[in-house]
C-alpha cells in the first residue's frame, strides 16, 4: 500500500498519539514484570519441598500477591490515565475542519474562524502547535477516522457529528486510513495528513481560498473534454464546475496519491482511473467511460496534472 511506512502508532506526530505510545510502553513493561514474577513463583512452587510453607503463610502470599499488589497497580494505572481521558478544550478561534467519509474517499472542508470555508479532498493539512477540532461525519455508511501517529480512532456515523481535537507536534507527511469496513474498497480508502509549520499553513490556506482555475486555462482542450464527458456533473473544478458529488479535483496535481491513497499519482494511473474507475477501484461510484479514447483521457489527465 502506498505510503504504508508513514502509518504507525509508534511514529507519532500528535500529542495524544505520543501519550498513547508511552502508555503502551509502560503497560508492556508491566506485563513483562508480572509474567516474570508469575514464572518465578511457578518455579519456586515446583522446586520447593512439600510443607515448605505453612497454610497461614500461603494464605498471606495469596492475599498480598493476588489481592493487594494487583489492586494497587491497577488503581495507580487508573488514576494516572484519567487525566488523558479528558478531551482537549477548544477555543472559539481554533481551526475547525469537517471530514466526511464517503465511499470510498474523504471530503475535507476547512472552517477558519471569521473566514470563508475552503474545500479539498483526500488530504488533510493541520498546523503544528495549534489545537484543531475535527468534525467527523459520514455521507453514506459507517466509516472510521484513524491517523495512528496523530490520535486515536473515532467512528464516523451517518446523521451524527463526532468531534476529535488533535494537536500536531512536528511537521511532516503521514498517512491515515478508514478503520471500519465500509464496502468493497474499504482497504483502498486512505488519505495523507500533512502537518505544517503555522506560517506555512496560513499561507497555504490563504492561497487555497482564492485558487486560480485548474490548469491555468479554463478554455483549453482538457477542460472542453472534461465538460463534454460530463465530469463536471460530479467533480468540482474551480472556475469550471461547482459539483460536490465526487472529490474536488481543483488541486489534484499537488496530491502525491490517487484514488484516496490507493496508488501513486502517475500519468498512466490517472488515465486508467478516468476511463476505468470501477476496475481500478472496486465499488467506486464513478462510472466507466469505455467510449472515451485513451488520447482524450490522456488530455484530461494532463490538464488536471497542471493544477497545484
Amino acid at each position: 500500500m502506498f505510503g504504508s511506512g508513514r502509518q504507525s502508532a509508534f511514529t507519532t506526530f500528535g500529542s495524544e498519539a505520543a501519550w498513547l505510545a508511552g502508555l503502551t510502553g509502560w503497560m508492556v513493561l508491566g506485563a513483562v514484570v508480572i509474567a516474570g514474577a508469575l514464572g518465578a513463583l511457578m518455579v519456586v512452587a515446583q522446586r520447593s519441598r512439600e510443607g515448605a510453607i505453612t497454610h497461614r503463610q500461603g494464605m498471606r502470599l495469596v492475599l498480598w500477591a493476588g489481592g493487594v499488589v494487583p489492586t494497587v497497580v491497577l488503581l495507580t494505572l487508573l488514576i494516572s490515565t484519567l487525566p488523558a481521558m479528558r478531551p482537549i478544550a477548544v477555543k472559539p478561534d481554533d481551526l475547525r475542519i469537517t471530514v466526511t467519509g464517503e465511499q470510498f474517499w474523504w471530503r475535507v472542508r476547512y472552517q477558519p474562524a471569521g473566514q470563508p470555508a475552503v474545500g479539498d479532498a483526500n488530504e488533510l493539512r493541520v498546523p503544528v502547535g495549534r489545537d484543531v477540532e475535527l468534525l467527523l461525519e459520514a455521507g453514506d455508511v459507517l466509516h472510521s477516522f484513524w491517523v495512528p501517529g496523530l490520535a486515536g480512532k473515532l467512528d464516523m456515523v451517518p446523521g451524527r457529528t463526532n468531534r476529535l481535537v488533535v494537536h500536531a507536534t512536528r511537521a511532516g507527511r503521514f498517512r491515515g486510513q478508514c478503520a471500519e469496513f465500509c464496502g468493497l474498497s474499504h482497504a483502498l480508502m486512505a488519505f495523507d495528513v500533512v502537518a505544517m509549520e503555522p506560517a506555512a499553513f496560513d499561507a497555504w490556506l490563504a492561497a487555497r481560498r482564492t485558487p486560480a482555475p485548474v490548469g491555468g486555462d479554463v478554455g483549453g482542450e482538457g477542460a472542453r473534454l472534461f465538460a463534454a464527458n460530463g465530469c463536471g456533473g460530479c467533480h468540482r473544478v474551480a472556475g469550471l464546475s461547482d459539483a460536490t458529488i465526487g472529490p474536488d479535483l481543483t488541486h489534484l496535481g499537488s496530491r502525491p496519491s490517487l484514488g484516496a491513497g490507493m496508488q501513486k499519482r502517475t500519468h498512466a494511473n490517472l488515465v486508467r482511473f478516468i476511463r476505468e474507475a470501477p476496475t481500478a477501484k472496486p465499488g467506486a461510484r464513478m462510472p466507466a467511460y469505455p467510449q472515451m479514447t485513451n488520447e482524450d483521457a490522456a488530455t484530461i489527465a494532463r490538464w488536471l496534472e497542471q493544477s497545484k
